[in-house]
């Protein structure tokens, strides 16, 4: 770290659940435990009295909305960076990126700017003030190489990658729930039951390959494999028409019994950690796909289709579990040998919170060093 204390400002629209939102909170943690001063700009939101515990400081200024209104919040921003001499600018969205990198042209003494690309966000304009930090973070080689593909002019030698992370302490290898948890758990969710568990954890969009999931349950079932299954989050405020037509999929497929559909829980960890399978199954490439890092550190199996980050976690981390995407029939294949006999999983080497955060605030170091 640099030998002097630095201030760091984290710009995001708001601290919501997310997994940007999250990592700010991290590298928030990491700061202060070494000693730096950490401050967040958003619009607020549940995960602010979390920051404030952890040490960090907030200042709320709504900067996420897509709005030439907007602009207005340049000033106080410029402000800011210069009354609390700001070492590190480090923007998380678009729409704050734009407003910090504004801000930034007006001071003599600048700060340095960095962005962190969670997403792969459609290319133009809007989207290309995440490729103009002094460093550009990319969560994989998958945002990299999108970032490199759509904005020709950026230059390679910005782009660091620095994947998120999980704790181990929060997702211990081998964990499993007391059966207090397992008694209370069935009995909410009865007709999971008796059968290997598969998961698949997701918002309620079709995005996330729930239709999939359920054909997967079906072709197992005519195999002779009976199985069950969780669509973990996929029911949704304002998603009810979805969550309808899923189940209406699941009775025409013969599965209907076989299936729950829940909203977003706390206890992931302990669905995980039961599941003999945890899906990730999304029709387009995400940019990372950080429930494949949970459940194999907690040592369970992972199933996937091979394209963008979660194929490049597998790839990495759990090969048996990349299945070409779309592929149905070779997805049913590769979970009936999954679930006979899934080969060995070792403890996380690497995508560690820790390794995360001590990446992140080398990265700063280096800047000021410079």
């Amino acid at each position: 770290m640099a030998e002097r204390r630095l201030t760091v400002v984290q710009l995001i629209p708001a601290l919501d659940a997310g997994g940007a939102e999250r990592s700010a909170l991290e590298v928030g943690r990491a700061l202060v435990a070494a000693g730096h001063r950490s401050m967040v700009v958003s619009g607020g939101g549940q995960m602010v009295s979390r920051l404030l515990a952890e040490g960090s400081e907030h200042v709320t200024l709504p900067i996420g909305a897509k709005s030439i209104r907007s602009l207005a919040r340049v000033p106080t921003l410029r402000a800011l960076f210069k009354h609390e001499h700001v070492d590190i600018v480090h923007a998380r969205s678009r729409m704050p990126a734009w407003l910090g990198w504004l801000a930034l042209r007006g001071l003599p003494n600048r700060p340095h700017f960095v962005t962190t690309a969670h997403g792969l966000n459609s290319p133009g304009w809007y989207s290309a003030i995440m490729a103009r930090g002094e460093r550009v973070i990319c969560v994989s080689n998958t945002v990299r190489d999108y970032l490199l593909r759509n904005y020709r002019e950026t230059q390679p030698g910005r782009l660091v990658v620095i994947p998120r992370g999980v704790d181990p302490d929060d997702f211990p290898f081998g964990y499993q729930p007391d059966s207090s948890w397992r008694e209370w758990f069935f009995a909410e969710f009865a007709r999971l039951d008796g059968a290997p568990l598969l998961t698949l954890p997701g918002r309620g969009t079709r995005l996330k390959g729930h239709a999939d999931a359920i054909a997967l349950v079906a072709e197992l079932k005519a195999r002779g494999i009976p199985t069950r299954l969780l669509l973990l989050g996929a029911r949704q405020p304002g998603r009810e028409a979805y969550v309808t037509e899923l189940e209406r999929l699941a009775y025409d497929l013969g599965v209907a019994d076989w299936m729950e559909i829940s909203a977003q829980r706390d206890d992931a960890r302990d669905v995980y950690a039961i599941s003999s399978l945890v899906l990730q199954l999304s029709t387009k490439p995400e940019s990372f796909g950080r429930t494949v890092v949970e459940a194999l550190s907690l040592c369970r199996p992972v199933l996937g289709y091979d394209h963008g980050g979660v194929g490049e976690l597998l790839s990495d981390l759990y090969p048996a579990g990349r299945v070409p995407p779309g592929d149905l029939r070779r997805l049913a294949e590769r979970a009936a040998e999954l679930l006979r006999a899934a080969p060995a999983i070792t403890p996380l080497q690497r995508y560690r919170l820790a390794d995360m955060q001590a990446a992140t605030l080398s990265l700063y170091a280096d800047l000021v060093r410079r």
